[in-house]
Formats: C-alpha cells, structure tokens, sequence
C-alpha cells in the first residue's frame, strides 16, 4: 500500500478520507497541507502526522497525492502539482465535476505523474474538519474516471485501499459522471436552495407559513445547509448538464400542476414510491 500520503484539503472530505486511512491504514503516514487553523484541528483529531507549510512540501516523497480542494483552486494548482509530485506517484481528486477537471490534468500529467479523477459520492450539508467522520465512506459509490481493468499498479492499490475504508468503487468516464450526478446530486441542491428561499422570501409577519413546518421540510431543506463556497465551482463547471437537469424538472412540475385533479398524480405517485423503495433497498 502507499506508504507516504499527501492530503491537499483537510476539510469534510480530506480530513474524514484522512481519519478513514488513521483507522484502516495505520502504517501510512498522513501530510495533510490547508490553512493553519484548519491543520490544528487535523492535527488536534489525529486525522494527520505532519503538517505542511506549502504543497510542495507536502508532495514532497508522496506516493499518494489527494486533492480535496475547492474544484477552482484545484485547477489552479494542478500545473503545479504536475511539476512538483514525485513522477512514480499518484495523484487523484475528489472534486464533483471531472470533465473540466480530467481534461485538464491529460495536459499537465502527461509523461509525469498518473493522476486518477475520483469522486466519492458522501457528502454531508456541513462542511469542515469538524464534521469529519472516518467512516463517512463506508458504503457509498465513489466515482473513479477510467477503466475497472486498468492494471497499473497504482491504481489497483488505490482501489484496494478504497475498499479499506467501505467505499464502492463505480468506474465510469468523466461526461456519463458530469450527467448523473448533475441529476443525483447538484439537481437536488438547487432545488433544496429554491424552497429554501422561496419560503425564506414568503415567510410573513406572523412567521406563516414556517411556523407550521414539520419533519418533512426538514428532509427536504438539508441540503439548502450547504455553503455557496462549494456550489459556485460545481455549478460553473457542470452547468450544461445541471442546465439540462434543471430542465427537464421544470418540465415535471408543470406536468404535475397540470394534473393535479386526475389519475396521472396517483401514477407519478406510484412511480416515485417505487423510486423510494429501490434505493431503500440499495442501502
């Protein structure tokens, strides 16, 4: 297994990834590179060995480099961490969006480092090291960009390691990720953030209608937690797909309002139950 990991972003994913590899690696030492503050607290949860004053530091004999940064900074910084990542290493990310993302680093790995887009599939409505939890894996999809038969070494190791820590690896190319997950994932968000603020915006003096809010407008406002500091570079990225998301919804909600007084409501009923159950059953 890799020996020497470098942790690029120690926040939910990096830091829980970070905690996960303390609790079922334990011989890998952990170089977790972020701000300061956020390094003290890794470092105040055990969740990294070292902390390191800039990237290239902690690149520094890496075998393993995982980028869980912002998707812009982790664009900027890829040209960088081509130039600087021991040549033998690999180097994979956990950004949202991978066609912009992969596409670049074709450019800047090539004859270089092997870099691997990933995308796990576990986020939480919080953020932070904070909300870091080593098992936050354990059983979710995570996306990897390429080949299940691809037998470099590297790779086969990373996906070994993967199943340490309770993830399902789910191999498939970076546009069919951009397209489901503009659907399963960023489609969602934005319609949390459009309840959440058509509510925030109606709510009136008496504080009506929120004062009758019950645990299903919770359910559905979980993600409307999530800070637009993530979101702008999801949505800057994958915005053709969301776009195409968005709209075939806006074609749902006007097929469900035009038939709120027949038997078509009892069918799309039957068949988001049916929706329901399977990925009830999935879990």
């Amino acid at each position: 297994m890799f020996r020497r990991i470098a942790i690029l972003g120690t926040g939910l994913i990096g830091g829980s990834f970070a905690l996960a590899l303390r609790k079922h690696a334990p011989d890998a030492l952990i170089i977790g590179w972020d701000r300061p503050q956020v390094l003290r607290l890794a470092a105040t949860r055990l969740a990294i060995h070292e902390a390191a004053e800039d990237f290239a530091a902690a690149l520094r004999d890496a075998d393993l480099v995982y980028l869980a940064l912002p998707i812009g900074v982790t664009l900027d910084l890829l040209p960088a961490i081509a130039r600087a990542v021991n040549p033998q290493a690999l180097v994979t990310d956990a950004c949202s969006t991978k066609g912009v993302l992969c596409r670049a680093a074709a450019t800047h790995f090539a004859g270089s480092a092997r870099f691997l887009g990933g995308h796990p599939l576990a986020g939480r409505e919080v953020a932070g090291i904070a909300n870091a939890d080593s098992e936050l894996f354990r059983d979710a999809p995570y996306a990897l960009i390429g080949s299940e038969d691809d037998s470099d070494l590297r790779i086969v190791q990373f996906v070994a390691l993967l199943g340490r820590i309770g993830a399902v690896p789910v191999w498939l190319d970076a546009e069919s990720h951009d397209r489901a997950v503009a659907c399963v994932s960023h489609l969602p968000q934005l319609v949390s953030v459009a309840l959440g603020s058509l509510l925030e915006h109606s709510a009136g003096k008496d504080n009506l209608p929120l004062s009758l809010a019950g645990p299903g407008l919770r359910d559905l406002l979980r993600l409307a937690g999530s800070p637009y500091s993530i979101w702008r570079d999801i949505c800057l990225t994958n915005r053709q797909e969301i776009a195409r998301a968005l709209e075939a919804f806006i074609q749902q909600l006007d097929h469900l309002h035009t038939h709120l007084q027949d038997h078509v409501l009892e069918e799309e009923f039957a068949a988001a139950n049916e929706l329901y159950k399977k990925l009830h059953r999935l879990q």
